[in-house]
């Protein structure tokens, strides 16, 4: 197939048709004000959220019941706190590190508030909490849930799993920019970043889903009527943030962040179940990351200085963007941002 090449920016024709034209990106309906119509989409993914959620309270007890006999359930190494106070500071402290994110994302457009955050993030869900409440695991505790009604999953499994998608749905992935552990911790270590080809990187990008319908195939089902919390075993930083674990998996951590020193977050990018999950759903989220304050210029800037293959096209892909905002730094318009006619700042709308 002949490739695509987008026509000189001195045609005819407003910036929003020629961008249409370049990227083959479908038109929506506007309102009165010109803003973009709801999506369909929207209705059906929080009604899936509220179907889904209802089964998940149903199931929620404190106490599990006896059935008697061996029967059993996958546990993880290191449990949830009894104290219920502790799980509500843990939610809490979700909630507000999701909400700071979004608002250094989209409002303030600070990286260095974004990075402090995740420093902060890692500390407390890392370190401090040794990687016990996690998102990325709870896709097995949610699905065996969802399953098994004789399994039981406590009101913080709930929290850590629905709070960061529907963060998604609002503002793209800020939790994985600015909260998650496993993400911040790669992106402190990225020292000299190395552009990997996109034909590559694409076909990596593949691997996440895969690894999702493993995790879920074998929390849900197992193999040979063994379930498994595949990705709990094979969770490559909580080794590190327990400070003790397998030496295989020490090690594997230890290459991922040698890895992630030269090329932008390797598990986050090509392994993260959760991240796949996040973004299905950051593709139609309401608000997403605008590369430049007030207009476009298409100067390619951004595009060098993002590390994690995210701005395709000189748009932002809603899908891969992870919400670090490395590109705000690198915007002419960025640093010397100019009021729009009324005295607001005209975002773009990213692809």
């Amino acid at each position: 197939m002949p490739e695509h090449r987008c026509p000189s920016r001195r045609s005819n024709g407003s910036r929003r048709e020629r961008r249409l034209f370049c990227t083959g990106e479908p038109t929506y309906t506007t309102d009165a004000g010109g803003r973009h119509a709801p999506k369909p989409a929207w209705l059906v993914l929080i009604v899936l959220a509220l179907l889904t959620s209802s089964v998940l309270f149903a199931q929620y007890q404190r106490k599990p019941p006896d059935f008697g006999g061996a029967y059993g359930f996958p546990t993880p190494e290191h449990p949830e706190p009894r104290a219920d106070w502790i799980r509500i500071l843990d939610i809490a402290a979700l909630a507000a590190a999701l909400g700071t994110g979004s608002w250094l994302i989209l409002k303030r457009r600070s990286r260095n508030g974004v990075l402090l955050l995740s420093i902060g993030a890692l500390a407390y869900f890392g370190f401090f909490r040794r990687g016990c409440i996690c998102p990325i695991g709870s896709i097995q505790n949610v699905t065996l849930a969802l399953v098994d009604s004789r399994y039981l999953i406590s009101i913080g499994v709930i929290a850590f799993f629905f709070l960061p998608l529907a963060a998604a749905l609002l503002f793209g992935r800020v939790f994985c920019g600015s909260v998650c552990p496993h993400g911040a911790i790669q992106d402190l270590v990225l020292l000299r970043p190395t552009k990997v080809p996109e034909r590559l990187d694409r076909a990596l990008r593949f691997l996440p889903y895969a690894y999702l319908g493993l995790a879920v195939l074998f929390a849900g089902w197992g193999l040979y009527q063994q379930r498994r919390f595949l990705i709990c075993e094979w969770d490559p930083f909580v080794g590190l943030f327990r400070v003790s674990g397998s030496f295989h998996m020490l090690a594997i951590g230890a290459g991922l962040l040698l890895l992630g020193m030269f090329f932008g977050r390797p598990y986050c990018r090509w392994l993260c179940p959760y991240g796949a999950i996040l973004a299905l759903l950051s593709r139609v989220a309401w608000k997403n990351v605008q590369i430049t304050p007030d207009k476009e210029l298409d100067c390619g800037l951004c595009a060098e200085a993002c590390p994690y293959g995210a701005i395709r096209n000189l748009r932002a892909d809603r899908a891969s963007c992870v919400a670090c905002a490395r590109c705000y730094e690198s915007c002419p318009r960025h640093r010397q941002p100019q009021a729009a006619p009324g005295g607001g700042d005209s975002l773009i709308q990213v692809s």
